[in-house]
């Protein structure tokens, strides 16, 4: 499946985008070994999220979905899991593999992680390492899943620091950390998002975060309570994109987290000349959240600091393509996590902007996109669904229709995304046709 987009004037409009993945995810798993019953409401119905739900499940976890994005959880404890019988399929999602193995490290039963192709050929030697330190059996197909774990109930507590900034390994040992003998603590070298020790504080975990350094003490019980998703910023970035790059809109995004270990999109694109402001700043639980509001702006290039990177990982995407419509030069560096995402996201941008006529210089680690126009073309998606909603943005302004390959995945994330596009005046559509 393709799309296929027309140029379009995006107009004034108030949106709403779907919950937030990282915390949908988190909900299930923080709730499935909680004690008691987790309501969440905004619940991401994406296919990451539910290939989670499903997991837990197969562990014998009573999930209800009481409506499409409302879910009651009730609680096995922290050593309720039963086997799942079978491998445990987590389609597309890193997130959940990483995270899971952390949980399923502190088991007295072994369980298999696996996914699509994509996912299989994702590096899980980071989190790995640290697990096996802890007293967890793990093989892997050379770093690489599927992840046979063989977990151990009475985990050793470890200190360790973080080779690379990643909330994905932080939060795996953290949550085996639950089950482990003493303090275990985590040092990473740049901000991540703290989803994860935000939602344990909620559930009666103390969890300590001081200078980089974050730390809990197990064996812990975690306590039950509701969950109210905020909208996702990552999926409002997109919508962010659109709005910046068109002619004359004023757009309203409704209910976003804006998790300060999230924000850097918002900084890159106001340090690029963006008009993005916050309205009616509130607290959803523990997560704060805002109105976003947008108004379309003349982008300039600039050296993006290095220093927001890990608070902007996931919208480098979108980033790419506001730099190939900006005046001038954008320099990103420090970037070299994005070549192992859904896709390798550096070649991939490089590839589709170059598709629609912007020079772009590729390095290890980073990139530096010409701003211009884009003109029509075909682009490929790698399977990847932040790099095909991108690209979909981006022909909203091209000079001739864009078609986009391979955009299936977007399921994962983004239910309705097409649809959102429309209700800004985008002309985007799916047409059949698979992977050129």
């Amino acid at each position: 499946m393709n799309y296929l987009i027309q140029p379009a004037a995006v107009g004034d409009a108030a949106v709403s985008v779907p919950g937030d993945k990282s915390v949908s995810h988190r909900a299930i798993m923080l709730g499935s070994i909680a004690e008691g019953t987790t309501e969440v409401s905004g619940f991401l119905a994406g296919e990451d999220c539910l290939a989670t739900m499903g997991a837990f499940r197969r562990m014998g976890v009573t999930i209800e979905r009481t409506a499409e994005t409302e879910l009651v959880v009730h609680g096995a404890g922290l050593h309720g899991l039963q086997p799942p019988g079978d491998d445990l399929d987590l389609g597309n999602s890193g997130t959940a593999m990483r995270l899971m193995a952390g949980v399923l490290a502190g088991q007295d039963f072994a369980a298999t992680l696996t996914g699509d192709a994509s996912l299989t050929a994702r590096p899980m030697q980071r989190v790995i390492t640290p697990l096996r330190r802890m007293g967890a059996d793990i093989t892997s197909r050379d770093g690489k899943p599927p992840l046979r774990i063989r977990g151990n109930p009475r985990l050793d507590a470890i200190d360790y620091a973080l080779p690379m900034a990643s909330a994905q390994v932080k939060s795996a040992i953290l949550l085996a950390g639950l089950y482990a003998q003493g303090r275990t603590a985590v040092t990473e070298p740049a901000v991540t998002r703290d989803h994860t020790e935000r939602m344990l504080r909620a559930m009666g975990v103390p969890v300590v975060a001081r200078n980089g350094r974050i730390s809990l003490e197990g064996p812990a019980r975690l306590r039950a309570c509701p969950v109210q998703v905020p909208a996702d910023l990552s999926s409002a970035a997109f919508v962010i994109l659109a709005a910046l790059l068109a002619g004359d809109a004023d757009i309203l995004i409704r209910n976003v987290g804006v998790n300060p270990t999230r924000t850097g999109v918002i900084d890159i694109l106001r340090a690029m000349g963006g008009t993005v402001t916050r309205e009616n700043p509130r607290n959803l639980g523990e997560e704060p959240v805002a109105d976003i509001r947008v108004r379309s702006s003349a982008l300039r290039g600039i050296e993006v600091d290095p220093s927001l990177v890990s608070l902007a990982i996931d919208e480098f995407p979108v980033l790419f393509v506001a730099a190939g419509a900006a005046d001038g030069a954008t320099r990103f560096t420090g970037i070299g996590e994005l070549r192992v995402k859904e896709s390798d996201r550096i070649a991939a941008m490089a590839t589709g902007l170059r598709a629609l006529g912007i020079r772009v210089e590729e390095s290890d680690d980073g990139a530096i996109v010409h701003g211009g126009r884009f003109a029509g073309g075909e682009v490929q998606s790698c399977g990847d669904h932040r790099i095909a909603m991108s690209f979909a943005v981006a022909g909203t302004v091209a000079e001739g229709p864009v078609t986009v390959h391979d955009v299936a995945a977007v399921e994962t994330s983004f239910p309705g995304f097409e649809a959102c596009l429309a209700s800004l005046g985008a002309d985007v559509c799916r047409v059949q046709g698979g992977a050129q």
